[in-house]
């Protein structure tokens, strides 16, 4: 391991852990890093704060970063009765007060998060957005994949499930062209090997994969939106990978089209989950610094 990757990990274990209680009184955890002006990182589907701890730690030398850990895992409550986009963006109100931060980027379910709290929530001043899965009409489906990871999720295989959720939201790969009969065994047997390996308050593949279809719940509320995301007042960044589906690009394409201040970057060779620990967060934090630094557009 050289240097420069040492203190880059040294950096991505170096937080504080703090909470909040949203309006139904749920506590939401978050981690929280560095020195500068509050930045609000919100994970997507089948992650934790953790997953972002390598961008947080590439940030935090000019922001004070706080990764939270949305509901149903890790250092947060459970969903709870009745989950909803309204509820999901209760718990980003919870957090903007509290740290009083005004920059906010989110992957996947949580850019779509952002997307709408940007809507709503004035102390939003910019928000970063690597590829929402908003659905837009006349277009492939987000969800096109949860009728059946619904089912496997009732029958309790969740190396099926898992199945499910890879071919419906990753990236165009050889591993997932490979069919389901020799997927499932292969990811059946991952579940087990990591719920051995979890340590300290790190969260296993098995709690994770039912979280999904609450995810997909808010994905499902936000068809036929588009049009409203016009009334966005803060500065937008979008981001995406070109090896990212269809859908995702799409998602993209549509909100360039609305946004009123908007500026938008894809990544040569990155696809959907760029930001994550194990795919090119230095890229991402590039842009990142760049846009949450720079003077207003307006």
């Amino acid at each position: 391991m050289n240097k420069g990757n040492a203190s880059l990990n040294d950096l991505a274990r170096t937080y504080a852990t703090n909470s909040v209680i949203s309006d139904d009184g749920t506590t939401i955890g978050y981690r929280q890093s560095g020195c500068g002006p509050g930045l609000i990182l919100v994970h997507g589907g089948m992650m934790t704060s953790q997953n972002f701890m390598k961008l947080a730690a590439m940030l935090s030398k000019e922001f004070t970063v706080y990764v939270s850990d949305r509901r149903g895992r890790g250092l947060s409550g459970p969903f709870g009765a009745n989950y909803s986009m309204k509820k999901a963006c209760e718990d980003m109100e919870a957090l903007l007060r509290k740290t009083e931060a005004h920059n906010v980027f989110g992957l996947s379910a949580g850019a779509l998060i952002s997307l709408q709290a940007a809507l709503t929530q004035p102390a939003i001043h910019k928000v970063a957005l690597y590829e929402p899965p908003l659905p837009l009409s006349g277009h492939p489906s987000p969800t096109a994949w949860v009728a059946r990871y619904g089912q496997e999720l009732a029958q309790e295989n969740l190396g099926a499930a898992m199945v499910s959720i890879i071919k419906g939201t990753g990236d165009s790969s050889l591993f997932t062209a490979l069919p389901r009969f020799l997927l499932v065994p292969l990811m059946t047997l991952a579940i087990r090997a990591d719920a051995k390996e979890v340590k300290d308050d790190g969260v296993p593949l098995h709690i994770l994969i039912p979280t999904m279809q609450y995810d997909t719940q808010i994905v499902k509320e936000m068809e036929g939106t588009l049009e409203r995301f016009q009334a966005i007042t803060a500065e937008v960044l979008l981001l995406g990978g070109d090896k990212s589906q269809t859908y995702l690009k799409d998602a993209l394409d549509g909100l360039s089209t609305v946004l009123p201040h908007v500026h938008r970057v894809e990544f040569a060779g990155c696809g959907h989950l760029a930001a994550d620990n194990g795919g090119k967060p230095e890229r991402v934090a590039q842009e990142l610094r760049r846009f949450f630094s720079a003077s207003s557009m307006a």
